[in-house]
This record gives C-alpha cells, sequence and structure tokens, in this order.
C-alpha cells in the first residue's frame, strides 16, 4: 500500500517546485517524527522568493515541540517580518501570539 508520503514524493518528481506539494511534504515528514528532513524541508519554504509563509508558522510549532525554543522564536520573528512584508497580517498576528505566548528568553 503507498503511503501518503510516497504518494506526494511521486507527484513532486512530476512537478517538483509545487510550492504546496513541498509544503505537503515537510508536513507529512513532521507526522512521521522524521524532524530533522521536516525542518529542512520547511527552512527551503521559508528561504523561497518570496518564502511561504506557512512555512514559518510550521516549522515554530515543531521546533517548540521539540524544545528549541529560541530556534523557535528566531523562526517565528522572520515569519512575522515576511508576513508583514507580503501583506499577510492575519498570518503575521497568528505568529505574534504563539511567539508571545513562548514567553521571553529567560523562561
Amino acid at each position: 500500500m503507498t503511503t501518503r508520503r510516497e504518494k506526494i514524493e511521486a507527484m513532486l518528481v512530476g512537478d517538483p517546485e509545487d510550492i504546496f506539494l513541498r509544503y505537503s511534504l515537510a508536513m507529512e515528514l513532521d507526522k512521521e517524527g522524521d524532524n530533522q528532513a521536516s525542518l529542512e524541508r520547511f527552512g527551503e519554504l521559508c528561504r523561497e522568493t518570496p518564502p511561504y509563509i506557512p512555512a514559518f508558522f510550521m516549522a515554530g510549532q515543531q521546533l517548540v515541540r521539540l524544545d528549541r525554543l529560541e530556534e523557535a522564536r528566531t523562526v517565528l520573528r522572520d515569519g512575522i517580518e515576511a508576513a508583514r512584508s507580503q501583506g499577510d497580517s492575519h498570518a503575521a498576528g497568528e505568529m505574534s501570539e504563539f511567539l508571545a505566548s513562548l514567553g521571553s528568553y529567560g523562561e
């Protein structure tokens, strides 16, 4: 039986630049527990021109689950800036709220 990940990877062969398929693969890798590969994929999406805004939020959430709070804060701050530069105030607001929920540095 073909897994969801395998289906996404097969579709990416035909369209390797499809941003939603790439995002879906990162999400699937996260679900499977392959954190390193998932974060690498999210990172690629964050470095796109223009960056893919949802990738920042998902990477931030994953980093929090891995107890990598400083990295999460950095990703979220970058995501807020990217969202604002793209005029996506909704995403910027969601990431700002999540960042605020993490508390300040020394906590």
